[in-house]
């Protein structure tokens, strides 16, 4: 299996407090990982230590199957990063802001107008940063990070702060680059809806701990499923229910079921039914990422 980034055992202290605690991450080539985890669980302080930017204080850094700590200027030209909020001269256009910095790193000017394509800002090339919306802005830092033609582009919280509409824009833009440029993704973020939209895996990271580690798919499978029926007499309900040793919980007016096959739900519908109750509605409420994220970090702490 090869993997981009591979580290183990990675761990991080400031004085008492352990901030990245013997962190296994795995990222196979190719892939869009999702980094998960609320503010304060380590992501920023792992991402810091993956670009050489911060030292660990014990643990190995693999990037490219090489020993960042041995390696670490040739790995770093292959990588491509935007952390935090990206800088430039707001007085220049996005075209000398990339121009400024092709010079230092001696790639061809043919290159700036493929970033800027990649990105879509060709048709604002030519106008002052100062300008720009901070949409526009993440996607020229994007367009910095990837100026050298990186294999690898890590991109810490790239959509904070950004309007439904710039989300989009980075969404649209990060979800290409794999297939379109053969470019291997890691992201970091708080917002869990924007990673189950993008990721192909996913690594959940809870007081600096790496809690879970797969495929947003088996992520899915930890998800809980709840039958919801809604009766005119819930409380009467629960009690027919929990007479014949099914576990029913009545709450908002509304009979609450963990997940059932169709045949135990059918079952119990026709059951109320001879019991003189009226069902006005079934339906099947699966948790979101969000749930399944809280449900996990919660069992953690």
């Amino acid at each position: 299996m090869e993997y981009v980034i591979k580290t183990e055992g990675l761990t991080k202290k400031f004085g008492k407090e352990t901030a990245v605690d013997r962190l296994d991450m795995k990222i196979r080539k190719g892939e869009i990982y999702g980094f998960l985890g609320p503010n304060g669980a380590g992501k920023s302080t792992t991402i810091r230590m993956l670009l050489g930017l911060m030292k660990p204080d014990s643990g190995m850094v693999r990037v490219f199957n090489k020993d960042l700590k041995k390696e670490r200027i040739h790995i770093l030209k292959r990588v491509g990063s935007l952390v935090e909020n990206p800088s430039y001269y707001p007085h220049l256009t996005a075209y000398e802001n990339l121009e400024a910095l092709r010079k230092i790193l001696r790639v061809s000017e043919a290159r700036i107008h493929e970033v800027l394509e990649i990105v879509r800002l060709s048709d604002v090339a030519h106008k002052k940063v100062k300008g720009f919306s901070l949409g526009m802005k993440q996607r020229l830092g994007i367009a910095v990070s990837m100026l050298h033609q990186p294999e690898l582009l890590i991109l810490d919280e790239p959509t904070n702060g950004l309007d439904p509409s710039g989300i989009i824009e980075i969404r649209n833009l990060i979800q290409r680059l794999p297939e379109e440029y053969g470019m291997t993704i890691l992201i970091s973020s708080h917002l869990l809806s924007e990673i189950d939209q993008i990721a192909t895996t996913v690594g959940v990271i809870s007081k600096g701990k790496m809690i879970f580690q797969d495929s947003i798919h088996a992520m899915r499978k930890h998800s809980r499923q709840t039958i919801i029926l809604k009766v005119n007499d819930g409380k009467r309900a629960e009690h027919i229910l929990q007479g014949k040793g099914i576990y029913a919980n009545y709450q908002d007016s509304m009979l609450l079921l963990s997940k059932l096959s169709d045949q135990k739900v059918a079952e119990i519908v026709r059951m109320l039914v001879q019991n003189g109750l009226a069902i006005y509605r079934v339906e099947e409420k699966q948790s979101s990422l969000e749930d399944i994220f809280l449900q996990m970090t919660r069992e953690e702490a």
